[in-house]
């Protein structure tokens, strides 16, 4: 890891990140979904998740919502976020039909809310980021929900950062509370981000790093 640096550097680059998927058209947003579904799905089959934690995708985002469907569909319990009115990520379980839109405009599930704890019963847990680094550095919008989820997680589970593959970066800004991440995933990629990864999770034919 590389030393923090000021914030005034890393809120530059979160706003070029957020520039650059405001300008991503609707086509290449929806041809993003199938090859992040692919990559999580095997991703998931690969390490044994039985209960993944994940997110709805808003506006730009990489899409998630078809890997979200598919993962229920094949029997994986997907749990998904509830913002708290301190800013901090409760968890729910995911069923089809039974969501709404909650703080920020965040789509959420209906159901019982199972406390902020509950990500650690996740295997592989799948978070939001506007950009990430090869050595695992996370760049978040800011608010600090993440970080403070990530750093419930048991020792053995996966944390992944969802990504477009143009964001995948040389360097990102730290600072002493940013959460790493083991994987970045994108649409064509799986990039373990430790040398001990590489070995567990070597490259799946036809999808290369």
């Amino acid at each position: 890891m590389t030393e923090p640096i000021d914030r005034a550097t890393k809120q530059d680059l979160r706003r070029r990140m957020l520039a650059s998927r405001r300008s991503r058209g609707h086509d290449a947003i929806e041809r993003a979904a199938a090859g992040l579904t692919a990559q999580v799905t095997a991703l998931v089959e690969r390490c044994g998740a039985h209960t993944v934690a994940a997110y709805v995708s808003m506006a730009a985002e990489p899409p998630t919502r078809l890997l979200i469907e598919r993962l229920h569909a094949q029997g994986v319990t997907v749990l998904l976020p509830v913002i708290r009115a301190d800013d901090d990520l409760d968890w729910a379980t995911f069923e089809p039909e039974q969501t709404r839109v909650g703080r920020l405009g965040v789509t959420e599930p209906t159901g019982p809310a199972l406390g902020v704890a509950a990500i650690q019963s996740a295997q592989l847990v799948c978070c939001p980021g506007l950009g990430g680094s090869v050595d695992g550095r996370r760049l978040g919008r800011g608010g600090g929900s993440y970080d403070r989820a990530l750093a419930r997680t048991l020792p053995g589970s996966l944390r992944c950062l969802l990504l477009y593959d143009d964001e995948v970066l040389a360097d990102v800004p730290t600072e002493p509370h940013d959460q790493p991440v083991d994987l970045l995933v994108t649409p064509t990629r799986t990039i373990p981000c430790s040398p001990a990864l590489f070995v567990r999770f070597p490259p799946a034919p036809g999808h290369p790093r």
